[in-house]
């Protein structure tokens, strides 16, 4: 098992996303191991966000930052001198993809070629990770998860945007950073995470969350629909993970990476809400089957047999352990209205303790 504080403590890490669901998570764990945390972010955020209910604002560097902002970025990577680099930055949605395709594809594909661009002037020693995500993958509807070496593709705008900015990313390893032993780079990629602090537009568990927390029904537009769930501490685990090896073993530079969860059963949209129904009282739903013609994967699933054999990674939640922290974290926030900055620590202490005991 990785020590986590003993990597991190003290380095200089820069998140791009830094305010967003993961990026938000990812930025409060490396302040708790002592990181000096320089985030990286598009606007302010609205409430309610993970960001600011944990009061992340007040224990980092903030930048606002638009990340198609080239020279800008360029300046601030140069003149902070980081170790490590975990770029999240992101238009996360599919359905704000097809109502924004043109701002998905700069965010997604030239916002990470500036990065890159950052890093051919960068002096100093750094690691990066560069997180795209399971829709990298041309989705062929298959029950087997898909490898690292699976073809690439996108019919959706996101899923377009991640799969170019994927070829990007090896085109600038294989031209720019093709011998480089200073800037060592990954690739990592995960499924659909859920956890506490994610309010975003159309996904299943702030739907659930918001409706309930009135009384209301959710409405299930795609319940037989099967993802990749795990918790968010488990992708941020493996990002981790990942850049602690690759500091020390330049034969990872350039290599992408698969983080997803354990379980050999598909589990669906009807499945996790009928699982979170366990620990949160008035649970009710009603099934509105999605009439647009948008298109959206029904079948994702990914194979972590690399980074279990190469990295010693591997998701340690189960799926009802994973619905369990999610319920409760909001159940805290919207019912008991407690001390959720408290409760976060802990459940982050919860699963480190997990891990310690699992891998």
């Amino acid at each position: 098992m990785i020590n986590f504080q003993k990597v991190f403590k003290n380095k200089k890490v820069i998140i791009t996303g830094h305010t967003g669901f993961k990026g938000s998570w990812l930025t409060f764990w490396l302040n708790l191991l002592g990181a000096k945390v320089l985030g990286i972010s598009n606007k302010q955020v609205s409430y309610p966000s993970n960001f600011n209910i944990l009061k992340i604002k007040k224990k980092i560097s903030h930048k606002i930052l638009d990340i198609q902002e080239a020279k800008r970025l360029k300046k601030i990577i140069k003149k902070f001198k980081p170790d490590f680099i975990f770029h999240l930055a992101a238009q996360s949605l599919v359905t704000k993809s097809y109502k924004d395709p043109l701002n998905t594809i700069k965010t997604n594909s030239i916002g990470t070629l500036n990065l890159l661009e950052s890093l051919k002037d960068l002096n100093s020693k750094c690691t990066v990770i560069l997180i795209t995500s399971d829709k990298s993958y041309k989705n062929l509807e298959i029950k087997r998860g898909y490898h690292e070496n699976d073809i690439l593709g996108g019919v959706d705008p996101y899923s377009a945007s991640k799969a170019c900015a994927e070829l990007i990313i090896q085109s600038y390893i294989k031209s720019f950073f093709k011998k480089e032993k200073k800037i060592l780079i990954g690739v990592a990629r995960a499924g659909n995470v859920i956890g506490g602090g994610d309010w975003s537009e159309d996904r299943l568990v702030p739907d659930c969350v918001k409706s309930w927390s009135k009384n209301k029904d959710v409405i299930l537009r795609n319940p037989s629909s099967t993802r990749p769930w795990q918790h968010v501490f488990e992708a941020l685990s493996g990002y981790l993970f990942f850049a602690s090896k690759l500091k020390k073993n330049s034969k990872l530079h350039g290599e992408a990476f698969n983080f997803g969860p354990r379980n050999k059963i598909s589990y669906s949209v009807l499945n996790l809400v009928k699982e979170m129904k366990k620990n949160w009282e008035k649970v009710s739903w009603k099934i509105k089957r999605n009439k647009a013609k948008l298109y959206e994967s029904n079948l994702l699933k990914l194979n972590s047999l690399k980074a279990k054999k190469r990295l010693r990674w591997k998701s340690v939640l189960t799926f009802e352990e994973t619905s369990k922290m999610t319920s409760l974290w909001y159940k805290e926030y919207y019912l008991k209205k407690g001390n959720i900055e408290m409760l976060s620590i802990k459940h982050l202490q919860y699963f480190q303790k997990i891990l310690n005991e699992r891998l």
